[in-house]
């Protein structure tokens, strides 16, 4: 991947609720992304909605590269642009650690792959769009996609043969 030519920093917000499960206790997600970083230590424990413990889970960087500006402005038209939050498990206390936090659907999406990280897509902030925005503004090239075109095959090559002179 490139360089990533700016970053914002955000911190991730947690929640666990009771689980309706009889193999877990609890169901863990992503619900949102602050703007900034808190000053609050990792796994703070927020105010949070009724019938659910609220975390700060730590901080992370949205890295805009520009060779991924037309996934951040598919996800930004798309009516609700969202940020894909991705949580690792540890065997330990605080149960997962951010991994990353990203504004492009497609890398989003390649993190379901392993099928052991969480992956939820949030909201994103008003502020993030505008940067992203920004960010796209300058650096989007438009590509032209071109289909190619196949080579046509000869149909009568296929059927021929080589004969004992030709050899």
């Amino acid at each position: 991947m490139s360089t990533a030519l700016a970053r914002i920093a955000v911190g991730v917000v947690v929640e666990r609720r009771p689980a309706t499960n009889p193999w877990i206790e609890h169901v863990w997600r992503p619900i949102g992304v602050l703007t900034g970083v808190p000053e609050a230590a990792p796994w703070t424990s927020l105010p949070g909605a009724s019938g659910a413990d609220t975390f700060y889970a730590g901080a992370a960087e949205v890295e805009l590269h520009r060779t991924e500006t037309a996934n951040y402005q598919d996800n930004l038209t798309s009516g609700q642009p969202s940020l894909w939050v991705v949580l690792r498990p540890t065997d330990g206390d605080p149960p997962f650690t951010v991994v990353t936090v990203t504004a492009d659907p497609a890398e989003g999406e390649a993190f379901t792959e392993t099928a052991t990280d969480l992956v939820e897509a949030v909201p994103m902030p008003e502020s993030i769009a505008e940067a992203v925005a920004a960010f796209v503004a300058e650096h989007h090239v438009e590509r032209t996609f071109e289909k190619r075109k196949r080579d046509r095959a000869d149909p009568e090559a296929l059927g021929r043969r080589r004969t004992e002179e030709s050899r």
